[in-house]
């Protein structure tokens, strides 16, 4: 279920590779439908992060939420999942500190580096909210449900000259010629 109140954007999904792709290219039309085209990249990079610690690890299930949430000038990207267990992070203090090899441990340090605040809560009795926040462009136009109309348009006139072209119409063949000497 994807809605889209305003300014924010809720997906349900299981946190499966195949799925995890699909959710980034949401992430990404959504922040370019709210005209957000420079936090692409990056909040792309982080929900791909955070989706990925919960397919390795979230127990009893995969089942999880994103939300983009769109207030001033923050973009606050969310993960809810049903697991109970804060994420363990390495004392890092920047993504570049982690083996360029290493293939996990990565995730949330990548987060922390790239964004500009991030954090894990505990959510209601069970699971957890693991986020992160980006600085928007403060000059983002609203987007508009309105979609320009073909009145709305005033029509393109241009004048071009142009020689008169006279019609031509083939001549009638000449009749056969009669004899007017008798005969």
């Amino acid at each position: 279920m994807i809605s889209h109140p305003n300014r924010h954007c809720t997906v349900e999904l299981q946190a499966l590779p195949s799925r995890i792709g699909q959710v980034r290219r949401i992430v990404s039309a959504q922040l370019r439908y709210w005209h957000l085209d420079p936090l692409i990249d990056r909040a792309a990079l982080g929900v791909t992060e955070l989706l990925s610690n919960v397919h390795r690890h979230a127990e009893p299930d995969k089942l999880c939420t994103v939300e983009l949430e769109l207030l001033l000038d923050r973009l606050t990207v969310s993960v809810h999942d049903h697991d109970p267990r804060l994420p363990v992070v390495a004392e890092v203090s920047a993504a570049s500190d982690i083996a360029p090899l290493a293939t996990c441990g990565r995730g949330l340090a990548m987060v922390a580096a790239m964004s500009e605040s991030w954090g894990a809560r505990p959510d209601g009795e069970q699971g957890k909210v693991v986020w992160f926040t980006l600085p928007a462009p403060s000059a983002a136009p609203k987007p508009t449900a309105r979609l320009p109309r073909l009145l709305d348009r005033r029509p393109v006139r241009q004048f071009v000259e142009v020689e008169p072209v006279m019609a031509r119409t083939p001549a009638p063949a000449p009749a056969p010629a009669r004899s007017t000497v008798p005969g």
